[in-house]
């Protein structure tokens, strides 16, 4: 796949999602929004892992963040303000993540990857044994974030939202990577220590990435708290770190388009072939080491698997 084709078929992709609700059902768009949700969190996280070179364990602690900050400031049996909410929880998730960050950061490489899931696993176990929390069976948010006069729980506009903000959240990692900070973090990803000596704060340019990232992970998680109205310690767990690395290892690392491709997906797998068996855990599992194996790449470059075999053949 050719880089001039990709902003074709992102216009392409755009123009259906502004479509859909014209022709799909109820299910068919909240599995888009789901899609869409998701992409934007495995966005945050190729930020992180693919541009940056941070495996983080306990990304999903953020997401967790911007959930529960909607339910605290949801009303009991009311809706929360969207112009006030929202910011909240973005920036409830931005500050942990900054305070986070100035400790897991002291670390690299396998370290970094425990201590990250060590605090993904605290929030848990916390979320988890905390009453004004939910506890372990969680809390619901009745009702949707009202903004004004528009209803998010009635028609397409909650769908629409999600699409802005995905959009939103896709440029502004575009303008950011494109930015003298992008080259930066490439840079520190192939060679800490030279970056080092050429005079670049790296740990800076570090920890304004996990906060960018724990930001938009946030606002994923705010998303997912008012589509489906309930919030859990799952949300906190390793599990939906684990399935949010993958979506980014399946998509491609070090693209942000990679990213949106693998949640996307994932998700449809999973609802797939949850519908075909109870056992779906397995075909899910073959699948993805198929394509790890056969497109080392990621599904965004699908010539790799033609240029692995011509390689291979010439050995």
């Amino acid at each position: 796949m050719t880089k001039q084709a990709w902003p074709i078929l992102l216009g392409l992709g755009l123009i259906v999602l502004i479509a859909l609700p014209l022709v799909a059902g109820k299910f068919g768009l909240d599995l888009a929004a789901r899609i869409m949700i998701m992409a934007i969190f495995a966005m945050s996280l190729d930020l992180l892992v693919g541009f940056a070179g941070m495996v983080s364990l306990g990304h999903a602690a953020f997401f967790g963040i911007g959930a529960y900050a909607l339910y605290l400031l949801s009303p009991q049996y009311g809706g929360a303000s969207l112009f006030l909410s929202l910011p909240a929880a973005v920036v409830a998730a931005a500050l942990a993540a900054f305070v986070i960050g100035l400790l897991v950061l002291r670390s690299s490489g396998v370290y970094f990857i425990m201590v990250t899931l060590a605090f993904g696993e605290m929030f848990y176990y916390y979320a988890n044994g905390a009453r004004w929390l939910g506890g372990s069976d969680g809390a619901y948010v009745y009702q949707r974030p009202s903004a004004g006069p528009i209803d998010l729980g009635q028609g397409h506009a909650f769908y629409y939202l999600v699409l802005i903000a995905l959009a939103a959240s896709y440029l502004l990692l575009r303008v950011i990577l494109r930015a003298p900070f992008g080259h930066a973090l490439r840079g520190i990803r192939s060679n800490d220590h030279r970056m080092r000596s050429l005079g670049f704060a790296t740990p800076h340019y570090k920890l304004l990435a996990f906060v960018i990232a724990g930001a938009l992970a946030g606002l994923a998680g705010y998303f997912d708290a008012a589509q489906f109205g309930v919030v859990n310690p799952e949300l906190f767990g390793w599990r939906l770190s684990g399935s949010v690395l993958m979506m980014v290892i399946l998509g491609g690392m070090g693209t942000i388009d990679g990213a949106i491709l693998g949640a996307a997906v994932l998700v449809l797998l999973e609802n797939f072939l949850g519908d075909l068996t109870t056992h779906w855990l397995l075909p899910m599992g073959m699948f993805i080491v198929a394509a790890v194996l056969l497109l080392p790449q990621g599904l965004i470059d699908p010539a790799s698997l033609w240029r692995t075999t011509r390689a291979r053949r010439h050995v």
